[in-house]
């Protein structure tokens, strides 16, 4: 029986999941990485060390898994989006990846806006330092030289597809989050990239996640100890991959993923613009399928933050918290470790705790944090709300849906019914593996793309939710005192 690999090129680690036929996990492995930051708002990875990791991931699930690893039939990708990862003619970068949260080009942002004002239309949100239009810009306008040698511009997961297969191929999804795709056509804009001073020949070629994009190369295969001629997947940017793993493919199908990054994703069968409120509407990696996403920069990422600063595990914090259980205590934490996207679009937004006292312990501490997210993924319920997208369920994916106790605060603060699924934590590892099946094999989108068996369903509390809903206007009014002005 055939198996299959789903890798995801996360922002602090890969993942690599090995699977069977039906999408069952056999074995996975992660290896994780660090982010460069040289200046305030830089944030960079050098492509080499996702490659590396990939094969270090491979390495160990080949020891674990010599017969499922010699009947691997496709692999499939995902990565983090809006990476912007330059090579020159010679395939080599000429500029560590500049990643989706790096606030350097907030300027460029804005000219871009300036010089399109339909790009909210047509690339399915404005113009956002995150994105990979702009990081451009601010090469061509601090980089000259730099900027001249680029002969093509990929992303981060289709870095390790070229070392994979030679080819310079990305699937819609991701090409979505460049600013640079016509989202309804599905198609590179002439006028975003000219916008940019680039050419279509500087773009990858665009594929949907289920088409083959190469095949392993020979000498990969022979290092790799895979057979030859194994298919490589158009894949899927994080998100659209995260919805595939977790079967929403459809009208409505709605999930949160609470990672590095926090995104609230909703399929859509028509796209659909609603740019005022910085909702993503972007193609689905799935043909004839798009979205609406809400995107925080921040989300499970001040929990770790605050792990480091204090030395304390992350589940030794949450599960402090969950034995106090105290709502009730007046500290607040506004999460903008690195600005924040939906709904602020504000790179400069800043972290910080308000009311503290002589009392408050680190059980507050941490509550203020785990709420403060959850208040910020309100405040993107909201923005879809605005842009008529309408929510009653939602699946979870990601690290963060290890707590439980997380699970029902998020449930309560949204009033939303949310399904932790089996597996949720393969996230989209899995939606790569997939595509990985799809473009192998002539099975369904429906028959592959189902959602995974419940493991534990969270039920909002009028009570609570009503009290996180005061708790939630309280904070929102801080954050307005709070804001740093934009540029």
């Amino acid at each position: 029986m055939n198996t299959y690999l789903g890798i995801d090129i996360g922002t602090s680690a890969v993942k690599v999941l090995l699977v069977n036929i039906d999408g069952d996990a056999l074995d996975s492995q992660s290896v994780s990485y660090g982010t460069d930051s040289p200046q305030a708002l830089w944030n960079e990875q050098n492509p080499s060390v996702w490659w590396q990791s990939t094969l270090n991931c491979f390495e160990a699930l080949r020891e674990r898994n010599q017969s499922h690893w010699q009947r691997v039939a496709a692999i499939g990708l995902s990565g983090q989006m809006h990476g912007a990862v330059c090579l020159d003619e010679e395939r080599e970068p000429v500029y560590p990846a500049i990643l989706w949260n790096d606030g350097r080009a907030h300027k460029e942002s804005a000219t871009l806006n300036r010089l399109c004002p339909d790009i909210g239309y047509s690339a399915g949100v404005p113009a956002m330092p995150g994105f990979t239009a702009p990081k451009l810009l601010w090469l061509h306008d601090n980089e000259p030289d730099i900027f001249a040698r680029i002969d093509k511009i990929i992303l981060p997961k289709d870095y390790v597809r070229f070392m994979l297969t030679g080819e310079c191929c990305t699937d819609v999804s991701d090409a979505a989050g460049t600013l640079w795709l016509n989202e309804a056509a599905r198609d590179w804009d002439d006028g975003l990239l000219s916008a940019c001073h680039l050419k279509r020949k500087h773009m990858p070629t665009l594929l949907e996640g289920n088409q083959i994009s190469g095949t392993l190369l020979a000498e990969v295969a022979d290092r790799l100890r895979l057979p030859d001629g194994i298919l490589v997947a158009g894949g899927a940017g994080d998100a659209s991959a995260g919805g595939i793993g977790i079967g929403a493919v459809n009208e409505g199908d709605a999930f949160l993923s609470l990672g590095t990054s926090g995104q609230i994703f909703v399929a859509k069968e028509q796209h659909s613009a609603n740019p005022q409120g910085y909702i993503h509407a972007f193609a689905h990696a799935l043909p004839d399928r798009w979205c609406h996403m809400a995107c925080l920069l921040n989300g499970a990422s001040p929990l770790l933050w605050f792990s480091s600063i204090t030395s304390t595990p992350i589940d030794v914090l949450l599960s402090e918290a969950e034995a106090a259980n105290d709502q009730h205590r007046g500290v607040f934490f506004m999460p903008y470790l690195n600005g924040e996207r939906t709904p602020h679009n504000n790179p400069f937004a800043t972290g910080s705790f308000q009311g503290l006292t002589a009392h408050t312990s680190r059980n507050d501490m941490t509550q203020a944090i785990l709420e403060g997210i959850a208040f910020s993924f309100r405040d993107c319920l909201l923005a879809l709300e605005s842009a008529n997208t309408y929510l009653s369920s939602l699946g979870a994916i990601g690290g963060g849906v290890k707590s439980d106790y997380w699970l029902q605060m998020l449930s309560d603060v949204l009033n939303l019914v949310i399904h932790k699924y089996d597996g949720a934590e393969t996230g989209p590892a899995l939606g790569a593996a997939r595509l990985a099946i799809l473009c192998h094999t002539e099975r369904s989108i429906e028959a592959v793309c189902q959602s995974p068996a419940i493991e534990k369903t969270f039920m909002p509390n009028a009570e609570r939710h009503a009290f996180y809903a005061d708790k939630h206007a309280q904070f929102s009014s801080l954050f307005k005192v709070l804001e740093p002005t934009y540029g």
